[in-house]
């Protein structure tokens, strides 16, 4: 029974390769056109008419429309303090004025009286 299950196998697939037939696809044979000798030139065509011309378009804005003003902006931050400047030069001393005239004399003092003058001693 081993065999004969193998036996039949073998036959079948045997069977069924010499059944098959292949197919052959011949290729198109391609067609050369021989020319022959050029004939006479035709006569000249007549000539076309006047293409349409087209439409213009319309000129662009050469102008461009300004846009709306900015709202304002806020106000910014007071500034730091600055430092303390450097002291300036030392002024010019200002001209020497001259000498006075001399003062009238003064009237001669009173004698006497019960006034006591104290002049310390010095150290």
């Amino acid at each position: 029974m081993k065999y004969s299950l193998l036996l039949a196998a073998l036959v079948t697939t045997l069977g069924l390769s010499a059944c098959e037939k292949t197919t052959v696809n011949n290729p198109v044979p391609t067609v050369v056109t021989v020319p022959g000798p050029p004939g006479e030139a035709g006569p000249a065509g007549a000539t076309g008419a006047a293409g349409y011309n087209g439409a213009k378009g319309e000129a662009g804005n050469t102008v461009g429309i300004p846009g709306p003003t900015g709202a304002t902006g806020a106000t910014g931050e007071t500034g730091a303090t600055g430092t303390t400047g450097d002291t300036g030069a030392a002024g010019y001393d200002g001209a020497k004025g001259a000498t006075g005239a001399e003062g009238v004399q003064g009237e001669t003092g009173k004698t006497g009286g019960d006034t006591v003058v104290i002049v310390p001693a010095p150290k």
